[in-house]
């Protein structure tokens, strides 16, 4: 059976007596955003999107041209939903606070537009990271933007490449879905994932390994060494 993602989100629902169906509509401005940035990448290499647009971001990394397209579809697609009180994006300086007639939204949306985005120049995937907290009923909107991982109410991405995948978890279970460009939604492939208990690959920036904390960096060292299981072999790209 097809199932798209905003079906199984409503299915999802249905364990929630007090679900109102707001966070079925702001998941639906994420993956508009996603189908616009895909569509962009999908031509890159046709149009004049690549390459540096001549700016730093908060991070002090140089921004990308398809940086700052992502960065406005996402705000574009998620900033017409209600439910959205504010977005915070690592290509923006402060938090974009929206007051809809005195009235703010449920929602503090945190994401990165385009993770990778200086690899799309030699045709690497890149992806879209995001996360949703609650805005605390009480307080300042540029402060509730602060708060720790374990207060997520949603988080996910979008990884573009030979396919784009979305995944993304309520915290019940993390579900992958893959855009059918030919009806363009994105269907169920994989419910309830789960990582394998081992594999053969380690995946990490070895340029910054020594001034990572001792234990994670002799945790690397092992793997490699074969001390840890069989010797695990090196992948890395830099993306997500």
């Amino acid at each position: 059976m097809i199932t798209t993602v905003q079906q199984h989100i409503l299915q999802q629902q249905k364990n929630f007596p007090d679900a109102t169906g707001t966070f079925s509509w702001l998941l639906s401005g994420v993956t508009l955003a996603a189908k616009m940035i895909e569509a962009k990448i999908r031509s890159a290499g046709l149009s004049d999107i690549l390459g540096a647009y001549g700016q730093m971001n908060v991070q002090g990394e140089q921004q990308q041209k398809l940086d700052v397209y992502a960065n406005r579809a996402m705000e574009h697609c998620l900033g017409l939903r209600d439910s959205v009180a504010a977005l915070v994006s690592e290509e923006d300086d402060e938090p974009v606070v929206f007051n809809r007639d005195g009235e703010t939204g449920k929602y503090i949306i945190v994401f990165d537009p385009l993770d990778g985005s200086s690899n799309i120049d030699v045709n690497v995937n890149v992806g879209t990271i995001f996360s949703v907290f609650r805005r605390p009923q009480w307080g300042d909107v540029n402060t509730s933007v602060l708060q720790q991982g374990i207060k997520q109410v949603a988080a996910g991405y979008v990884l573009y490449g030979p396919s784009t995948i979305l995944v993304y978890t309520t915290g019940h279970g993390v579900h992958g879905f893959t855009l059918d460009q030919t009806i363009g939604a994105f269907l169920l492939s994989w419910e309830n994932m789960r990582m394998p208990e081992s594999g053969p690959y380690y995946s990490v920036n070895e340029a910054n390994l020594e001034e990572s904390a001792p234990e994670y960096t002799q945790f690397v060292h092992d793997m490699r060494a074969g001390k840890i299981g069989d010797k695990h072999g090196s992948r890395y790209i830099g993306s997500l």
